[in-house]
């Protein structure tokens, strides 16, 4: 695309207070954490002891105690870090001042002291455990000292116990003398607080032996108790002929005498339980021989069953293959027809019954081929619809386009200017910026507006992402000459100045312009063919750097991800038809 940029004037304003305000001080309160031996300091640091006297510049105004991660103010005094991003918290929305002299805090003028950071940094000072250590450190390296420093109170790590002491102490506290600490159970070896070791041994360690529950003499582990019970001579048990009728109940080693002292007895309930067993049998023998003449007389039945439903079977066999191809026609009655089949094949093994399951199979068949024909006038049926459905959703298909065209003519004709002006919003500016990074769509193309109700039809075209030389770096802005219905009435070429502005959208006015005069001799200006779509478009591939249209210090130009571009054509001296 011709990106001729030509010359123009860039309108200026001085910066907003309270824009600036805004900005820089949100600057101010999202910077990274200090560093961590700084920010381990905070909690003893006005408890620090210094070997030599801290020097004035060195102590912070608002805290009183050394300076942690210095921040200067344009006044030349430095604070902590966390003590001045508080007195900004506090302050707000007002300006906050310095302790020391009065004058305003500007978050824009505050920045980190990193020379003053070195020296402070360096600084020798005692052991925070002085006088029983008499360590003298650097105050970057305290917090490494006092991580192994022999004097510095801890507490027992023990569960339970809240003992602080010397860490030269700690470790024989917390493994010998400490009355929480973790010992083996001296019989299971399992580690156990020191209180509770006597309580386990008691009631829960599976390795002491303990009395049977059952008064016998033996002591056993208590995690065999279960296996001694199936043992243990004093535990009650039945007689081993409790099954004949014996109904002793003795201990274990007593119920070896009982059963050689009454075997009489046992073989009597035996003999006993024999006889009617015998019985039993005799009974049942009984009902063995008339079940088998009743099988003779079925037997003699089912034969003469079988000869007179011959014929039904080779009729049954007919309705089989009737079945198999209303199966393929329709597989929603497989189930049907499989159970229809299994009764066919039934039917030679079934006595009395089998003439009225075959009547009513033949029914069963009747009502499949009833609903068979159904299916397939259904069938056919559906056919027509969806025929129809086809129809009506390609002309439904053809209404919603002609319904989205004729909406989009009415916003253009609702957005369409006449006096040679028009604010153009752009909305969603990140995601659009980001198509165009990726290269699609190469361009956004504002809606046409005229000069006049009868003048000239131009449009905005704008990269987002920056064209040509401000490809990636900056805001292109062109304006395009389009074929409008009144072309053979107007003078060509165009020559009438044309001004694009990017808005401000705080208010404060500090809009951003770039204006351009016609060449007469460039092509861009002559009458648009009225085969095209547009002239070349020309205007300025550098408008406005991408860093400061997103982050300017005296206005806003993208709020709410929105961007509003301004064209305005100087109409001056222009006829109107």
């Amino acid at each position: 695309m011709d990106s001729a940029v030509l010359g123009g004037a860039e309108e200026s304003s001085l910066e907003s207070e309270e824009s600036v305000k805004r900005s820089e001080e949100s600057r101010m309160r999202s910077p990274g954490p200090m560093a961590s031996w700084e920010s381990e300091l905070t909690s003893i640091q006005h408890s620090l002891k210094f070997v030599l006297k801290l020097k004035d510049e060195f102590v912070c105004p608002i805290c009183r105690g050394v300076v942690l991660n210095p921040q200067q103010n344009s006044c030349g005094h430095i604070y902590c870090f966390h003590c001045l991003q508080g007195l900004l918290e506090r302050a707000s929305p007002s300006s906050p001042v310095c302790p020391v002299d009065g004058s305003v805090i500007t978050p824009a003028e505050v920045f980190q002291d990193n020379c003053c950071k070195r020296e402070i940094s360096g600084l020798e000072v005692f052991c925070t455990n002085s006088p029983a250590c008499t360590s003298v450190v650097t105050l970057h390296h305290l917090q490494e000292h006092l991580r192994s420093c022999q004097y510095e109170q801890l507490q027992c790590t023990n569960p339970g116990c809240q003992v602080v002491l010397q860490r030269r102490h700690w470790q024989e506290h917390l493994t010998h003398t400490c009355p929480r600490r973790m010992e083996p159970c001296p019989q299971c070896q399992q580690p156990l607080p020191l209180g509770v070791i006597q309580d386990h041994v008691q009631s829960l360690c599976p390795d002491v032996e303990v009395d049977c529950p059952n008064s016998c003499p033996q002591k056993v582990p208590r995690h065999q108790l279960a296996e001694h019970r199936r043992s243990c001579p004093e535990l009650q048990i039945n007689c081993s002929y409790k099954k004949f009728g014996c109904s002793v109940q003795d201990k274990r080693g007593k119920m070896k005498l009982h059963e050689d002292a009454a075997v009489g007895h046992h073989m009597l309930l035996v003999l006993r339980s024999n006889t009617n067993l015998e019985q039993q049998v005799e009974v049942l023998q009984e009902e063995v021989l008339q079940r088998q003449q009743e099988v003779q007389t079925d037997g003699l039945l089912l034969a003469g069953v079988q000869r007179k439903i011959q014929p039904l079977l080779q009729q049954s066999s007919e309705h089989e293959y009737a079945i198999s191809a209303a199966q393929r026609t329709l597989s929603r009655q497989e189930d049907v027809l499989s159970t229809v089949q299994l009764d066919v094949q039934q039917l030679s093994r079934r006595l009395g019954p089998g003439l009225s399951e075959l009547e009513h199979l033949r029914k069963s068949l009747d009502a499949v081929m009833q609903e068979v024909s159904a299916a397939e006038a259904l069938r056919e049926h559906l056919g027509t619809l969806e025929e129809n459905l086809k129809r009506h959703s390609g002309l439904l298909d053809l209404h919603a386009v002609q319904l989205s065209q004729n909406k989009q003519h009415l916003q253009e004709l609702e957005a369409t200017s006449y006096d040679g002006k028009l604010i153009w919003k752009i909305q969603e500016f990140r995601k659009k910026r980001e198509a165009e990074v990726k290269g699609q769509p190469p361009c956004l193309s504002s809606v046409p507006f005229h000069t006049g109700r009868c003048g000239y039809k131009m449009a905005i075209k704008a990269y987002l992402n920056g064209d040509g030389e401000g490809r990636g770096t900056h805001l292109s802005l062109y304006v395009v000459l389009m074929p409008g219905d009144f072309d053979p009435l107007l003078p060509w070429p165009f020559k009438q100045t044309v001004s694009l502005s990017v808005l401000d959208q705080s208010g404060a006015g500090n809009h951003r312009s770039l204006s351009f005069k016609p060449d007469p001799t460039s092509k861009s200006f002559q009458q648009p063919s009225t085969e095209s779509v547009s002239n070349i478009a020309v205007g300025f591939s550098c408008f406005l750097p991408l860093n400061k249209l997103e982050t300017p210090h005296n206005a806003v130009y993208v709020r709410d991800d929105t961007l509003f571009v301004k064209a305005k054509v100087d109409t001056a001296g222009l006829d109107q038809l």
